[in-house]
Order: C-alpha cells, then sequence, then structure tokens
C-alpha cells in the first residue's frame, strides 16, 4: 500500500497561489467597485458599464483568449472562481461577465480562423463587450427549432440575415455577438430539423442589425437582456465560423462551457446570501442571544455550509473536466457541467431563499442584499438549458 501522500496527490484541493491571488483581486474588486453601485443599478436597470470599464483594467476580462492576440488565459478553476467572487457581491456583472468570456471569446477562440481571432479577439481582449444570441421566441429550449434565416448575397459577399433572436444577455451593451442562423442554401436545410445552422460572428453596427425591446426582469436587472433584429443584415461570409450548417455543434459546445459559468454564478449567489444570513445571525438577538444560537436557525446555516461546499466541489470539477477535456483530450465534460449547473442552481434557489426567512421581514426589505439574491437566483434554474433540460442530459450519459 502506498503512502497516503501519494494517494492523496491527485486529490489536492488547496487553491495555488496565483489563484488565491486572483481571488483576493476580484474581492476587493466586487466590494470596493460593485458594490456601492449594485442595488441603484438593479432599481433603474442600469448595466454596469462604468464598472467594466473599471474591471478591464485588471485584464481578466481576457482570460479567454490567448496571448498573442492580447489575452491573459488562465485555468478554467480560476475562471470559476472569478464568476463566484463576482456573484458572490453583483450577480448581474458576472453573468455579464460569462457571457462575454464563455460563449463570445471562448467560442472564437476555439472555432474562429486565424483572421477571425486576429480581428475580434484582439477587440474582446481590450474593452468591448461580447454577446451570444442563440434562442429565439420559439426555440429556446428547442434550439434546432430557430426561424432566423440568412441567404447568400447574388455576389457571394455577404450573407443577408432575417429574423429576430431574444433574450440576448448583453444585448444592448455588447459590440461583437456571436449568432446563429439557418442557412437557407445549406443542403441539409429542411432535412434535418438542425439543418442549416450557422454561426455568424456580428457587429453592433452592420447595416440592417438593432437591438430590440428590452426584457423587464425579476432578477439580475442589472444585466441588459434584449432582442436582436434582423431586417436584410449584411454579415461577411469571412464571418462565418468554420464553414456554414456547422453551428449547430458549436453552440451545443458552447452551452457546455457557459453551464459551468452558471453554476459558479449560482454557487457566488449562495455564498453571498449565506454570508449575510451568518452574519445577521450573530447580530440579532431574542430571548437574551444571537438567533445563530437557536437550534432552528443553526441548523439552517448548517444545512446552507454544507450544500454550498458540495455545490464547490461540483463547480471546481467540471471546470477541471473542461480543462482535461480541451488541452489533453480527455472525455467531453457535458455531463459534469450538467451536474454542476443542475446542483448550484437549485442551491442557491434553496439559500436564498432560507436567508430571507433568517433575516424575517429585513430579509424581505432591499435593506439588505437577501431579497436581491433571491431574485437573481431563480434565473440560474432556467438560463443554458432548464432544470429539467440538465436531467434529460446527465441521464443520456449515466449508463450501466
Amino acid at each position: 500500500m502506498g503512502r497516503l501522500s501519494d494517494v492523496l496527490r491527485p486529490m489536492n484541493f488547496e487553491e495555488t497561489e496565483e489563484q488565491n491571488m486572483i481571488r483576493n483581486m476580484v474581492r476587493d474588486f466586487a466590494e470596493e467597485v460593485l458594490l456601492p453601485t449594485t442595488l441603484a443599478r438593479d432599481q433603474e436597470q442600469r448595466p454596469p458599464l462604468d464598472e467594466w470599464a473599471k474591471f478591464c483594467e485588471t485584464s481578466l476580462q481576457g482570460i479567454a483568449i490567448g496571448e498573442e492576440y492580447g489575452g491573459s488565459p488562465v485555468d478554467d478553476i480560476t475562471e470559476a472562481i472569478i464568476v463566484e467572487e463576482l456573484a458572490r457581491v453583483d450577480p448581474s456583472f458576472s453573468v455579464m461577465y460569462c457571457v462575454h468570456v464563455g460563449l463570445c471569446s471562448k467560442t472564437i477562440s476555439i472555432h474562429g480562423s486565424e483572421e477571425q481571432k486576429s480581428k475580434y479577439l484582439t477587440r474582446l481582449a481590450e474593452n468591448e463587450i461580447g454577446a451570444y444570441s442563440l434562442s429565439e421566441a420559439g426555440s429556446g429550449t428547442d434550439a434546432a427549432a430557430m426561424s432566423c434565416k440568412a441567404k447568400l448575397s447574388e455576389d457571394g459577399r455577404h450573407y443577408i440575415l432575417n429574423g429576430e433572436k431574444m433574450w440576448v444577455t448583453n444585448g444592448s451593451s455588447a459590440d461583437i455577438y456571436v449568432l446563429f442562423a439557418k442557412d437557407v442554401d445549406h443542403p441539409e436545410y429542411g432535412v434535418k430539423k438542425h439543418g442549416g445552422t450557422t454561426a455568424f460572428i456580428v457587429e453592433k453596427g452592420f447595416e440592417g442589425f438593432s437591438v430590440g425591446k428590452k426584457e423587464d426582469k425579476l432578477g439580475i436587472r442589472s444585466s441588459d437582456t434584449c432582442s436582436l433584429l434582423l431586417k436584410d443584415c449584411m454579415v461577411p461570409v469571412e464571418n462565418v465560423l468554420r464553414e456554414p450548417g456547422e453551428g449547430f455543434p458549436i453552440a451545443m459546445n458552447a452551452l457546455d462551457n457557459s453551464r459551468i459559468g452558471i453554476a459558479a454564478q449560482a454557487l457566488g449567489i449562495s455564498q453571498g446570501a449565506y454570508e449575510s444570513a451568518l452574519n445577521y445571525s450573530y447580530e440579532r438577538q431574542t430571548f437574551g442571544k444571537p438567533i445563530s444560537y437557536h437550534q432552528s436557525v443553526g441548523n439552517i446555516l448548517a444545512d446552507m455550509a454544507t450544500q454550498i461546499e458540495a455545490s464547490r466541489m461540483m463547480v471546481y470539477k467540471a471546470a477541471w473536466a473542461k480543462q482535461k477535456h480541451y488541452e489533453e483530450g480527455g472525455a467531453r465534460h457535458t455531463k459534469e457541467a450538467s451536474m454542476a449547473k443542475l446542483f448550484a442552481g437549485d442551491t442557491a434557489m434553496w439559500v436564498s431563499e432560507r436567508a430571507v426567512q433568517v433575516l424575517g421581514g429585513y430579509g424581505y426589505t432591499t435593506d439588505f442584499p437577501v431579497e436581491r439574491f433571491f431574485r437573481d437566483a431563480k434565473i440560474t434554474q432556467i438560463y443554458e438549458g432548464t432544470q429539467e433540460v440538465q436531467r434529460i442530459v446527465i441521464n443520456r450519459a449515466i449508463k450501466p
């Protein structure tokens, strides 16, 4: 039998020095820059554009981008830590970051040509904002049912896009979008349900592109969620990612990556709500002692701490599996991503609801952040695939 140190070496749960440094840096940013404006931005539904500009001074907006394009790449667990720390204070900012990094920058990094990377990743590594547009009114969960169409122009220089996209995070704030539409001239269009699906890089300034309705949401209200209107939108043929008709696997791969980001967001929401409840429970006294000493409250706090720690392990393992897949050719991380998103999302909803209960009447007011965490948590059970979809994905992945 080997030494215990040999057995445990692959299971080192300690953060690296760099991970710890980045965690502290992001925590300081969140508490010093985001926190003072979080409540007002939530109430006004104002995107954190000034805060984004300050965040870009850290260079962490470029973590999914290679150094040759001006990026500052980090490992995938570090990416999860960044999202977690942002969401611990401001879930709206964290999802803005998730989409920029995990859905836009990462997708172009993986699937883009050298010309596309040179043109767009350099801009995303600076301060321009990225977005991702897959969903439509009739094709959310059923993404293959999208109706947005693309047709090659007569001169063969542009694709002409028509349709309306929905639920686009960073919709009005973004400069660069990864957007999906069906190429009606593709041989598989109309033959397969997802036939002809093509991924495009679209710029806000393209002819025929405009931002539509901004959604009035329950939570993450400082994140702008909009529809996009495509009316004879002219997209250069060189802005197709990979080849026409190859967009659907690009979209599904992107969701595998971004689900880990949403799981990390849910983890941060849980942590923020838990800390608020824990601190309050030691300050608030009833019957001559802090309410944390009452067994009913203490049990809630104990369950919160346990569920959060379990979520953290699942999120970090999914991030580790993602990195193994891309860097070492390991198995695809679909199952781990869905498990992390499912568990962390449900935990965020439960923890934030219990946090409101621990604070009682104060928890129902904007004097404390738990009501906002409660509202923000719900979306983690919906976007990037509902919890029901995650269970379908997991069920398909588990075999005797």
